[in-house]
C-alpha cells in the first residue's frame, strides 16, 4: 500500500513540475508582449505630443537683370486651299479658306499671348518663326484637284497678304523676327517626289521669295531660304535642324510615328556627326501631331483632321502648332502647343 501511494505522489510531482515550467514560459511571453506594447505606446505618445517647426523656405530672389530668351514658333502643315467637309469626318473638324484665315490669325495672337502673358520674367531678344512646309495642299492627288477651293497659283496670291500681316505683327511685338523655312511634299509640281531641285520645284519656294521681297525694306525681318531640304538655324548656343519630315517613312502599329521619327533622328544625327554639321534639336512637321521628344520638336497642323486621316483611323488631335522659348543658358526650355481651333467662331 505504501509503495502505491509513493508512486502516486511521484506522478503528481511530475505533473506539477511540467505545469510550473509552462507557467514560467507563458509569463516570459507575456512580459515580452507587455514590453513591446509599452514601446509602441511611448512612440504614439511622443508623436502625439510633438510640435513640428519646419523652416520657412523663401522663394529665390528675382534677378535684377532678369532672364533673356528668344520666342520660337513653328508654323507647319497649314494646307491652304484644302477643304475638309465636317459631314465626312463625323463633325470632328472643318476647313476652308475662311477657317484657315481665322486659325492663322489665332496662331499669331496666341503665340504672342503665350510669350507676353503666360511666360513672365523674360526679356525677349526677338522671335524665330520656323516654317515647316506643306503650306499649300497642292494637287499631288486627284481628289485634291477636284475638291480644293482654287488652283495652287491662286492660293499663293490669296495668302501672301495674310502671311505678310503675320510677319509684321510678330516683328512689331518682339522687335526682331527671323524666318527659316523648309519645303513640304505637298507643294511639289510633280506627282512623284524628286530629289533634284526639290526646293526650286516647289511652289513654297516661290512664295517664300515673294514674301522676302515684300519685307525687304523692313530691317527687323530676316529670312533663311535654302535650296536644300534641311535648314540649319542657330539661336544663341542652340543649334537647330529644320526639315519637313516626309523623309521618315513608316508609322504603322502601336508605336505610330515614334518609330520613324526616332529612326530618322538617328540617321540625321549620324550624317551630322560624319559631316560636322551638328545640331541639338530637330524641328519638323509632316506628321500632323504636336509632339516633343528628347532633341525633337514635331509641329501639329493648322488644318486638323481630314478625310484621309479619318479613314486611316489615325489618332484625333485638335489643330495646333508649336511654341517654345530658347534661352542662352538652357536652350529649349518652356514648350507648349498653340491651339488654333475655335469651333463656335468658325461656325461649324
Amino acid at each position: 500500500m505504501s509503495d502505491f501511494l509513493a508512486d502516486v505522489a511521484a506522478g503528481d510531482s511530475d505533473d506539477l513540475r511540467r505545469e510550473l515550467l509552462a507557467l514560467r514560459s507563458r509569463r516570459k511571453t507575456d512580459e515580452a508582449t507587455i514590453a513591446d506594447l509599452r514601446k509602441k505606446l511611448d512612440l504614439v505618445t511622443a508623436i502625439d505630443s510633438a510640435r513640428l517647426a519646419p523652416p520657412k523656405w523663401l522663394a529665390p530672389a528675382r534677378s535684377p537683370k532678369g532672364h533673356r530668351g528668344t520666342v520660337c514658333l513653328l508654323l507647319t502643315d497649314t494646307h491652304f486651299g484644302e477643304v475638309v467637309n465636317p459631314h465626312e469626318v463625323e463633325g470632328l473638324n472643318a476647313y476652308d479658306d475662311d477657317i484657315a484665315a481665322a486659325r492663322l490669325r489665332r496662331f499669331t495672337d496666341k503665340g504672342i499671348r503665350l510669350a507676353r502673358d503666360y511666360v513672365s520674367g523674360i526679356t525677349y531678344d526677338g522671335a524665330v518663326l520656323f516654317v515647316g512646309g506643306d503650306i499649300f495642299t497642292g494637287t499631288i492627288h486627284d481628289e485634291l484637284t477636284e475638291t480644293n477651293t482654287e488652283t495652287v497659283y491662286a492660293s499663293v496670291v490669296r495668302w501672301l497678304d495674310p502671311l505678310a500681316a503675320m510677319l509684321y505683327a510678330l516683328a512689331d511685338q518682339f522687335g526682331r523676327l527671323h524666318v527659316p523655312v523648309t519645303y513640304g511634299n505637298h507643294g511639289r509640281r510633280t506627282r512623284k517626289p524628286r530629289a533634284k531641285r526639290r526646293a526650286q520645284d516647289n511652289i513654297e519656294w516661290l512664295m517664300y521669295k515673294v514674301l522676302e521681297r515684300e519685307t525687304r525694306a523692313d530691317k527687323r525681318i530676316t529670312w533663311q531660304i535654302p535650296d536644300s531640304a534641311d535648314t540649319h538655324v542657330t539661336i544663341g548656343n542652340t543649334r537647330y535642324l529644320l526639315t519637313h519630315g516626309d523623309q521618315f517613312r513608316g508609322g504603322s502599329g502601336i508605336a505610330g510615328a515614334m518609330s520613324p521619327l526616332l529612326l530618322g533622328a538617328h540617321r540625321k544625327t549620324r550624317r551630322a556627326m560624319a559631316s560636322g554639321r551638328l545640331y541639338d534639336w530637330m524641328v519638323l512637321g509632316h506628321w500632323h501631331q504636336y509632339l516633343t521628344l528628347p532633341g525633337v520638336i514635331v509641329g501639329g497642323t493648322l488644318k486638323g483632321l481630314d478625310e484621309y486621316a479619318y479613314l486611316g483611323n489615325y489618332g484625333y488631335e485638335p489643330p495646333q502648332q508649336a511654341f517654345w522659348v530658347d534661352t542662352p543658358e538652357r536652350g529649349v526650355t518652356i514648350t507648349a502647343p498653340v491651339h488654333v481651333m475655335d469651333r463656335e467662331s468658325e461656325g461649324w
